[in-house]
């Protein structure tokens, strides 16, 4: 009985359509290009603010979707109405949602050394979507858990009975190697129809792979992991892409890479951090539109993340820092009691003032993977509807040690006036020409980061450990 139904609803699912752009037959069964359009749209609002928000400048907006609007136009579906959004964020990433919705991050576009390599890039993308590479994965899902389905009720097993549930982390999972092979191919198929050398992509690819060392020397030394968010869900690399171009035939060489047009256009965009979710600045965290700022002690490393704020310090010490939600109370230390930490037994609870504002503070142990760790929690009413939270760990061998440190962290939280709020600025890529006596070493000390300076300046310009700068050439560098 249940082979009976496994080959009835197999047979359901034999279904397929040709695609213009691979000649293949595609198993898109379960989403339509309707639905892809309508999935797209769905989730267009929820990607744009799991990633920041789109980044405010439509001059380098306006770039991406010119260049973006002359690839898709030389596409198999140049009747898909493409959107391309450029994210404000510095983790360099690129994907696409189906329907036609292709996104680059800020922090790819500036990691890019010309025009061609940003659209190596997006062409890559198209091509995903020209393919449907995310229909396919999702009929395929569905189609595997249909069947699960079907066997589930033939033996009454109700724990494969549960049909699959989709959202926006199904379609920028990692596509399989051969889609990624494939939207290769098509990505340099439509590079060199709209006039750019297609090995720019090969080039980009190595810019990754500079880029990927440097964030792994760097998370070492925070004690995070890697970032590298392109490399882990798109596994190219240049070799590969020079098969790519084999397999389609070659390619012409030659054509332009338009790098000084880029240059030109990428010249005083923000790098790093925005204004909109604040940065780093040794050991201090500004919030310039927020109009907060406040310091953790010196032998602890700040990192900001999307959500939250934290700083790694000594034997696994840490502090993070984020705010309460909507959902906050009217009075400071019933939230911090009740509601914060209502699952835990505070010791020593006590109302603070912090320079001016509100606070209220608990002390507390609790069990952690790290093991046994000292937890202090602090609570600061920042304006009517707004509690800010602060997280202090630490070993209890630890903890007499850097109470000092936490209590001076605490109470340098502070609100900012309009006027010094608008005195920090955020890192901005400038374009420099080279003169005979710059060297890297030079150029790069100019940077302004405590560390890694000579390796950030060779990844951020597409450099080799062996690559050396070009009198009149034209180099990316970092200023304040």
């Amino acid at each position: 009985m249940a082979g009976g139904l496994l080959a009835g609803g197999l047979a359901v699912l034999a279904g397929c359509a040709p695609n213009p752009a691979t000649g293949k037959q595609d198993f898109t069964l379960f989403m339509s290009p309707g639905e892809e359009s309508r999935i797209g749209a769905e989730q267009h609002t929820q990607i744009v603010r799991q990633y920041g928000g789109v980044y405010a400048d439509p001059e380098i907006g306006g770039y991406v979707a010119e260049i973006g609007g002359r690839l898709a136009a030389n596409s198999e579906r140049p009747d898909i109405r493409f959107t391309f959004t450029v994210l404000d964020s510095p983790v360099v990433n690129a994907f696409a949602l189906p329907g036609g919705y292709v996104y680059v991050t800020r922090g790819l576009v500036a990691l890019a050394n010309s025009e061609a390599e940003l659209a190596g890039v997006i062409g890559h993308e198209i091509g995903h979507v020209v393919a449907r590479h995310s229909a396919q994965r999702y009929s395929q899902a569905v189609a595997a858990q249909l069947g699960a389905t079907i066997l589930g009720a033939a033996i009454g097993n109700s724990a494969v009975n549960q049909l699959f549930e989709t959202g926006a982390s199904l379609y920028l999972l990692s596509f399989s190697r051969d889609q990624e092979f494939e939207a290769d191919q098509l990505g340099i198929r439509y590079l060199t129809r709209a006039g750019y050398e297609p090995a720019a992509e090969a080039q980009f690819l190595q810019s990754l792979i500079y880029e990927k060392e440097l964030d792994e020397k760097i998370n070492s030394a925070n004690g995070r992991q890697p970032r590298a968010e392109f490399l882990q869900t798109h596994p190219n690399t240049p070799d590969r892409v020079q098969a790519a171009i084999q397999a389609v035939g070659g390619a012409p060489r030659g054509l332009p890479t338009l790098r000084d047009e880029f240059l030109k256009r990428v010249d005083g965009m923000i790098y790093g951090d925005s204004p909109a979710h604040g940065f780093v600045r040794g050991q201090r965290f500004v919030h310039p539109e927020l109009r907060f700022a406040f310091e953790v002690p010196q032998g602890f490393r700040l990192a900001n993340f999307p959500t939250r704020v934290a700083a790694r310090g000594p034997q696994e010490s840490l502090i993070i820092f984020d705010d309460a939600g909507p959902k906050t109370h009217p009075d400071i230390r019933t939230y911090l009691t009740s509601i914060w930490a209502a699952n835990l037994s505070l010791e020593g609870v006590e109302r603070i003032d912090i320079n001016g504002l509100r606070a209220v503070t608990g002390r507390t142990r609790v069990n952690t993977q790290k093991g046994e760790m000292d937890l202090r929690l602090v609570a600061i009413q920042f304006g009517p509807n707004k509690i800010y939270r602060l997280r202090y760990l630490s070993p209890p061998a630890l903890t007499a040690r850097l109470a000092s440190d936490f209590q001076r962290s605490t109470y340098s939280f502070r609100g900012l006036s309009p006027a010094e709020a608008q005195g920090f600025r955020p890192y901005r890529l400038r374009v420099h020409t080279v003169q005979s006596s710059d060297t890297i070493d030079g150029l790069a000390a100019r940077l302004p980061y405590a560390d890694f300076k000579i390796d950030r300046f060779r990844a951020l310009n597409g450099m080799g450990p062996t690559d050396r700068l070009a009198v009149g050439g034209q180099v990316k560098v970092v200023v304040e």
